[in-house]
């Protein structure tokens, strides 16, 4: 089965949109780059790569998470400069790549997120050594304070995590409902309709596989009861 791809463009300037050599540049290392695969939609846009809501890139996105698909762009500078930026898509768990660095993908930030994590642990080791010079002083480390409870915390991050897992399911079928509407829009009406569509789409079903009539309905009440 080929890779999929949704291409994001953009330039910086109005007079580089209405000229369209900068899009038509990107457009065709794209194109040159994908060769077998599967172009599943192409957004582009005219905005500051400073600036991180951009609508044709938030569609982007959706589009990857909807079709599983890997975000495509044609110069690495051209998503974003902002090493923060590229972390969120990291933790959104979209795929990207550059054309003009193939190997500039999830695995690079979790590279740059080491380096940061190294960062964190001298920090730590310099807390370690101070502390260690305050008990030498005869300072009293450590010990329970008021009613702080170590044990607490582990609870804690289970439920954060169920929080999380919930959230990205509802905004997922959030996207999906929007993508019912669209069809709606456009005359398909009937579940097996919607089902058949969003199999075309290479869109897949909450738990993989193809779309049925069934799962479009409860994707319905589920949106209904966000």
């Amino acid at each position: 089965m080929p890779e999929k791809f949704v291409a994001y463009y953009r330039v910086s300037t109005k007079r580089q949109g209405l000229s369209g050599l900068g899009l038509d540049a990107q457009r065709e290392a794209v194109r040159r780059f994908v060769a077998d695969g599967q172009l599943v939609a192409e957004y582009e846009e005219i905005e500051s790569g400073k600036r991180a809501d951009r609508p044709a890139l938030e569609g982007a996105l959706r589009e990857c998470r909807l079709s599983g698909a890997t975000l495509l762009i044609a110069k690495l500078d051209r998503l974003s400069r902002s090493v923060a930026f590229l972390s969120r898509l990291m933790e959104d768990g979209t795929e990207f790549r550059a054309v003009d660095m193939p190997q500039a993908n999830r695995f690079m930030i979790h590279i740059m997120a080491a380096m940061a994590e190294q960062e964190r642990e001298m920090i730590a080791q310099r807390t370690r050594a101070a502390l260690s010079a305050a008990r030498e002083r005869g300072v009293k480390l450590g010990g329970r304070r008021g009613t702080h409870r170590i044990e607490l915390y582990g609870e804690e991050g289970r439920k954060r995590s169920a929080n999380i897992r919930s959230t990205q399911a509802s905004r997922r079928a959030q996207e999906i409902a929007q993508v019912i509407a669209d069809l709606n829009a456009a005359g398909v009406t009937t579940q097996s309709g919607i089902a058949k569509a969003l199999n075309e789409r290479a869109i897949a079903a909450p738990r993989g596989g193809a779309w049925s009539a069934g799962q479009v309905r409860r994707i319905a009440l589920r949106t209904t009861a966000l």
